[in-house]
């Protein structure tokens, strides 16, 4: 059964605080070529419903047809991934507070994970193809 718990938080300099209802805390790794540039490292995120973001230095990069990433202008700090179509938030797990039941639940763009790194938990592992094929269909990643 799922729960919701409120995740809190602030950027760096303090300048955005967020907050958001996750209902799972499940854990997804992005692998793609353009969230690895973007976090420097795979995305680690968290999906949150929800999403109330507060302070004048929120900006927002529109990268791709379907999503936009948003980021504290001041910092720096990387505060969400969000789908366009259906306004659903992917927030870096980093930004909270470790919660007992947070878990690496799954991975996406699998392919395109480099060598160098592995984890070491089991988990779901989807292509490209398929992830975009449930953003098609609006099915929940």
């Amino acid at each position: 059964m799922e729960t919701s718990t409120l995740l809190t938080s602030t950027c760096l300099c303090k300048g955005v605080k967020i907050e958001a209802i996750a209902t799972s805390l499940d854990i997804g790794v992005c692998h793609c070529d353009m969230c690895r540039q973007w976090a420097g490292s795979p995305f680690f995120a968290i999906e949150g419903h929800t999403v109330k973001l507060t302070g004048d230095t929120v900006k927002v990069y529109d990268s791709s047809d379907w999503a936009e990433r948003g980021f504290c202008s001041h910092c720096g700090t990387h505060l969400f991934y969000r789908l366009k179509t259906t306004n659903t938030h992917y927030l870096p797990v980093g930004l909270f507070p470790q919660q007992p039941a947070m878990q690496l639940s799954h991975q996406i763009f699998i392919e395109s994970k480099p060598n160098y790194y592995s984890f070491e938990q089991t988990t779901i592992c989807m292509t490209g193809a398929e992830v975009m094929a449930q953003f098609e269909g609006d099915e929940p990643v």
